[in-house]
């Protein structure tokens, strides 16, 4: 099997807007992306907003698109065009999304009505390449609901349908999920002046589409899009937006499927006089790691512990060989100087913060 390599920088203070993937690309070099789905991912054309921002954080990708309107998984199934697209190259990453309602039913109508198809989907991809990561694009609810049924005749029962059956899907065919809903319900009732729907109140406007790619960013690099201006929507909605992604998806990543085939640092500071890292491999296999802190000390250790005799910025490297070749993911960790107080603000503390006359 080929070295397979994937160059995950977490970097939060780049900026740009994330030009076209260059001709020179080579397979291996960066971490390639496939979506399918229908016009909720290519309406705004939501996967290039995901391919800046990702870029714009400092990480290599290869994105495309394979999406038909209104498509549900069975119609997928017999779409010609996306198996030439699975089969064009062997992709890390692709996501699957059906339509929306088909998610909304229960879990006897998911097992006939869906299911069968998602596991030809998936089984297509997996013959492609069996080290292809696969994730499920959860959507959202219609702005105030699917009328028609009563399980789903407001805007948050509809939301909550669709989020349950996307996580029995999930649960079942252990995938990991996107969870873009959330992530809409969280800015409807934190930022209600953020309109992210469309004129028909059911497709994404383009501040829909951004928020929908800022949690892509989010579940795939493990990381947060905060910090970053790509053009795309207003600075102040933007920014938002992000926080929005961020908050959902990155402090319970296991309620997802997110925990898998990524590492986790925790930092500790100022204990000391030194400051304090613990590392966790998050891989079910692993046939060997080394891990290089950014201070000239390495480790093999699984889940080592690391102390850092001087604050500033780290960059620590885990390459991790598994049984679909070698992946290679980068942290940026930063340790903020102790800052002493001048001697006139010491002497101040010790007298009550009342002024030191100076004579």
């Amino acid at each position: 099997m080929n070295v397979r390599r994937f160059l995950l920088l977490a970097v939060s203070f780049l900026f740009g807007t994330g030009n076209a993937i260059s001709q020179d690309y080579k397979e291996g070099e960066y971490t390639s992306i496939l979506f399918v789905g229908n016009s909720y991912t290519h309406m705004n054309d939501m996967p290039k907003m995901f391919e800046n921002i990702a870029k714009a954080k400092g990480q290599k990708v290869y994105v495309e698109k394979s999406t038909k309107s209104g498509a549900s998984f069975q119609e997928h199934t017999t779409r010609q065009d996306l198996y030439k697209a699975i089969e064009s190259r062997k992709w890390d990453v692709v996501v699957l999304q059906g339509y929306s309602r088909e998610l909304s039913f229960p879990y006897e109508v998911i097992d006939t009505a869906t299911m069968p198809y998602v596991n030809k989907l998936v089984d297509t991809i997996r013959y492609n390449n069996p080290c292809t990561k696969i994730y499920f694009y959860m959507t959202w609810g219609y702005a105030e609901g699917f009328l028609e049924r009563e399980e789903t005749n407001t805007y948050t029962k509809m939301t909550e349908r669709i989020a349950d059956g996307y996580q029995y899907m999930g649960q079942i065919m252990n995938i990991p999920l996107v969870p873009v809903g959330k992530v809409w319900q969280d800015v409807r009732n934190q930022f209600p002046d953020i309109e992210l729907y469309d004129k028909d109140r059911a497709h994404p406007s383009k501040n829909g589409s951004y928020a929908t790619a800022c949690t892509f960013y989010s579940a795939l690099f493990d990381d947060s899009p905060q910090g970053v201006y790509t053009g795309t929507v207003s600075a102040g909605i933007g920014s938002r937006l992000q926080k929005a992604a961020a908050k959902i998806v990155l402090p319970d990543p296991q309620k997802y499927g997110l925990n898998k085939e990524t590492i986790r640092l925790k930092t500790v500071t100022h204990v000391n006089g030194d400051n304090h890292l613990y590392c966790s491999l998050l891989f079910d296999t692993v046939e060997k790691v080394k891990w290089d802190f950014g201070d000239g000390k390495t480790s093999t250790d699984l889940n080592p512990f690391h102390s850092y005799k001087r604050p500033g910025e780290y960059f620590v490297k885990a390459s991790i060989q598994t049984n679909c070749g070698e992946r290679i993911i980068i942290r940026r960790v930063y340790f903020k100087p102790i800052i002493q107080p001048k001697p006139e603000e010491s002497l101040q503390l010790k007298q009550g913060n009342k002024p030191v006359k100076k004579i």
